[in-house]
């Protein structure tokens, strides 16, 4: 196939992401370099939800251009995740903005455009060159993002730790990709899958090598242990809008695309990599969730929270479940974890902002203060505890039966054990919230439009999974997943 006769259609989401991504850095510049800029802001949502409605239109009917780039319902699914939750993330820093007028306002839209850019063509990459552009697309961007208070040393610190950790964990990537180039003189996942177990009968240790160096560059991105360790420094000093994108956009695509690499490039030898998947799932939800014990910063509470959910996504995958039913779970909760998270970071944002302080006293008397937000951000942590009628109960107890389906009852009883150990930190803002007295000096607490329009839609998505859950598993477990 050449440039000529592709089918270039395929890819009409990412080059009119592309365009208007261009098209809103163009504008920003040329209408001056500070100042309150929400149009920008509005411009960029509506770019987003355009690209929704183009990705709906064009990904319905599967296809390729070449061996490259690929169009299938997994790529089409997580396409709607990350641009749902970059959309949320932009309208949360709208009203961040307004508060912090030394930042950048258009620059911020540009490169969290840029970012969904990468994260799209990483889900759809079906080759390793295409696959490693679009994650350093993704990266970059958010190394910038990490560090865009620049007047600020925490967040000057995140940005370097990021990018230096974050490099390292490419080269990884990189190292392991050239180990599987080096034995099968290609970078193409279906002609790697399909030769991989008589690969691994000639070459064994070269060929786990390669999966444990992708495994470990994969693992810092998505920040599951014991690659996690840069997670709650980066969290804590990204300015907070940012921090919602890192802890939901950046991680469901890194996952997407180590999930593909690992069904597709490494399925034949499943048997080979399973457990490690396992005893990681299991060391992640339990480290993850303990140390979030023992955390005051709402911030780093989040991270540690954000690592524990890396966790619960990797269990389905280590279970010896059928391949569509495990893609069911990990993109269905996958969406619950986009709505309930980003929720919660928009109260987060607004809350702390207000009190000009991390802290989870912060949040003392909300209820009394804002009642609206009070009850919203409850929901959203007992979603992510996973309690009756939100969509993180649905999306746990349907981990949880596929993995007692299996021969890993082990794991299941962590996922339970580790799920109870949540509620109790999440319980500590929930304390704050109902069971202590407002500060002094705090007043009642008006959140603006934009927080209120984000509490809102997480709202709708934490309940409406959890009320349309069968019709949704029935139609992905109906779905052709991966088509190479």
């Amino acid at each position: 196939m050449t440039a000529f006769n592709a089918d270039w259609s395929l890819m009409t989401p990412e080059i009119v992401l592309a365009i208007l991504a261009l098209t809103v850095f163009t504008i920003d510049f040329t209408t001056g370099i500070r100042g309150k800029k929400p149009f920008i802001g509005i411009l960029s949502v509506f770019s987003l939800l355009i690209t929704i409605i183009l990705v709906v239109i064009f990904n319905q009917t599967p296809g390729s251009i070449g061996a490259t780039f690929v169009v299938d319902p997994y790529a089409m699914l997580f396409k709607i995740v990350i641009l749902i939750g970059v959309a949320l993330v932009i309208i949360n820093s709208m009203s961040y903005m307004e508060k912090h007028e030394e930042m950048y306002q258009g620059e911020l839209y540009s490169l969290l455009l840029f970012a969904s850019l990468g994260a799209m063509l990483m889900v759809s990459s079906a080759d390793l060159i295409t696959l490693f552009i679009g994650l350093e697309i993704l990266s970059i961007s958010s190394y910038c993002l990490a560090g865009f208070r620049k007047n600020q040393a925490k967040s000057s610190e995140a940005a370097l730790k990021y990018v230096v950790l974050g490099g390292t964990a490419s080269a990884f990537i990189l190292y392991g990709m050239s180990f599987m180039y080096g034995l099968t003189g290609t970078t193409n996942l279906g002609e790697i899958g399909s030769g991989i177990q008589q690969l691994y009968g000639q070459y064994p240790y070269l060929v786990i090598m390669s999966l444990l160096f992708m495994i470990a560059g994969f693992g810092f991105k998505i920040s599951i242990v014991p690659f996690h360790m840069w997670a709650p420094d980066v969290y804590e000093g990204a300015p907070t809008p940012i921090t919602g994108f890192l802890a939901t956009v950046s991680k469901v695509a890194g996952f997407a695309i180590m999930l593909r690499i690992l069904a597709v490039g490494f399925g034949g030898i499943y048997h080979e990599w399973y457990f490690v998947i396992a005893v990681i799932a299991a060391l992640t939800m339990i480290i993850g969730n303990t140390v979030a014990l023992v955390q005051k910063n709402v911030k780093r509470l989040m991270a540690y929270s954000g690592i524990a959910q890396a966790g619960y996504l990797l269990v389905p995958l280590a279970a010896s479940l059928s391949f569509n039913i495990t893609m069911s779970m990990i993109v269905y909760y996958a969406f619950a974890y986009i709505f309930m998270t980003l929720g919660a970071f928009a109260i987060i944002t607004h809350v702390t902002e207000n009190a000009e302080s991390e802290d989870i006293s912060s949040f003392a008397g909300l209820r009394k203060r804002s009642p609206f937000l009070a009850h919203s951000m409850t929901v959203f942590l007992l979603s992510m505890t996973g309690l009756p009628i939100t969509a993180g109960f649905v999306g746990k107890v349907y981990i949880f039966l596929g993995v007692m389906s299996s021969e890993m009852v082990w794991l299941a009883v962590v996922l339970i054990v580790t799920s109870t150990i949540s509620f109790f930190y999440y319980f500590g803002i929930i304390r704050q919230m109902y069971m202590m007295d407002p500060k002094e000096n705090n007043s009642m607490l008006k959140a603006p439009t934009s927080i209120s329009l984000i509490v809102t839609i997480s709202l709708i998505g934490t309940f409406g999974l959890a009320l349309f859950a069968n019709m949704l598993t029935n139609y992905m477990n109906g779905l052709m997943w991966i088509i190479l």
